[in-house]
């Protein structure tokens, strides 16, 4: 039996009743973007409460009402694209599919809100992407998302802003999804093709993850490879 069955969890649509925990959960945010060495763009307390006053936001709480998980709705490109942001799930409820519920419940609200808008997302994990597929998500060129500057402003409080911009933000260490509803495979036709590729696709992102980094790169007079000072304590070799 995992955590989440363990536990009865309360996964709600955030209002105002929940502003107590804004401070907490930006504090989490900071932290585990640190932890996993990658960046995310910053919120502050205030931003995180207007996304719950507008009911744009799911909060997660665990059966002693102790805050377990959230993440929120933002648009881009007059509505036309919407991205499912800082998903976070408290330290406390990790590894018990805890994330997989919010990620279904915000989906949910972001279909109910904008129900022709196209739903995107960044990651870098092989866990977030299995998610995503389960939901119909389909990888996709970067292209293919939102070109409003407001969201790539959002990249540069990430560690890999400067590999984004040299690749003139057609590529990063990120896997662009979407979920089109003008346009999609179902969601047992994207997890099953997300099953049968789960190694080939973490094979492809070590590589392509080696191939970004590559360039910023330098040798040493000692014959070796190093990484830059900007890259070293995030990448080590």
């Amino acid at each position: 039996m995992n955590m989440e069955q363990q536990l009865q969890f309360q996964i709600l649509i955030a209002s105002e009743s929940h502003f107590h925990y804004a401070e907490t959960i930006c504090q989490e945010m900071s932290e585990s973007a640190k932890a996993r060495g990658t960046g995310i763009a910053t919120r502050s307390p205030d931003y995180i409460r207007d996304k719950m006053r507008e009911g744009k936001a799911v909060i997660a709480l665990s059966d002693k009402n102790e805050w377990a998980g959230f993440c929120y709705i933002e648009t881009w490109s007059h509505g036309e694209y919407v991205a499912n942001s800082g998903l976070i799930v408290s330290p406390s409820f990790r590894k018990g599919g805890l994330a997989k519920s919010i990620k279904k419940k915000i989906f949910e609200l972001s279909r109910q809100k904008y129900p022709d808008a196209k739903i995107f997302g960044l990651t870098t994990g092989l866990a977030v992407m299995k998610i995503n597929s389960e939901l119909g998500y389909e990888p996709v060129t970067y292209s293919e998302l939102t070109q409003d500057e407001a969201f790539w402003a959002g990249c540069k409080s990430c560690v890999n802003y400067e590999i984004l911009m040299s690749k003139d933000r057609k590529n990063c260490m990120c896997t662009a999804m979407l979920y089109d509803p003008k346009d999609h495979y179902e969601p047992e036709e994207t997890k099953e093709f997300f099953e049968k590729k789960s190694k080939v696709l973490e094979r492809l992102t070590r590589i392509k993850e080696w191939k970004l980094l590559k360039p910023f790169l330098r040798e040493t007079g000692g014959g070796g490879p190093t990484v830059k000072s900007f890259f070293s304590s995030i990448f080590p070799f």
